[in-house]
């Protein structure tokens, strides 16, 4: 425990070192950890390699009042668990829209073909949105999620995950418009 807290001051002090020290001992105990979570290594490897990421960049704010292991394998767990549930989401929206465009098969065709192309207007401007904004209109829209929630997540202010929401919101309205136009 006591080394750990050395290594951990180190890293707040931006020792490279001690960093890879830490990443070479955890990288792949963790990656396998979240592959059993997620089922997929190159998503562990993905998760992991943001984790690290993370830790660096935020190093100097870091709380970690235990150990570098624990905090490392809650971390892995919580960002899986996120992984599944967005995967779950995923599956549930493709479903929905699977079910209304069989729903829609005594509709006239040219409603069907105006739906579909509406449905892929809109993902089409959901891809063109920056990676963060995406994943917040994502988290709020389709997942139901709070700002506040969202905020705590993805560890942004409140007021930074309103904006976001204003500005996706905004590019999908003039997409629509420029589609209904």
């Amino acid at each position: 425990m006591l080394n750990e807290l050395f290594i951990l001051s180190k890293i707040k002090e931006g020792d490279i070192k001690a960093f890879e020290e830490v990443f070479r001992r955890y990288y792949s105990p963790l990656c396998w950890y979240v592959a059993g979570i997620t089922g997929r290594m190159d998503v562990a490897e993905e998760i992991v390699g943001e984790l690290f990421y993370v830790l660096w960049r935020e190093r100097e704010r870091l709380q970690i009042f235990h150990s570098i292991k624990s905090y490392l394998y809650g971390a892995a767990r919580n960002e899986s668990l996120q992984y599944c549930e967005h995967q779950e989401v995923k599956n549930r929206y493709s479903e929905t829209i699977r079910a209304a465009g069989k729903q829609e098969g005594g509709t006239d065709p040219e409603e069907q073909m105006e739906y579909k192309e509406l449905q892929a207007l809109i993902n089409n401007a959901l891809g063109k949105l920056p990676e963060r904004r995406q994943r917040i209109f994502r988290m709020h829209r389709m997942e139901g999620r709070k700002y506040a929630e969202i905020a705590s997540v993805l560890s942004l202010s409140v007021k930074t995950v309103e904006a976001e929401m204003t500005k996706a919101l905004k590019t999908l309205r003039k997409e629509v418009e420029n589609y209904i136009q």
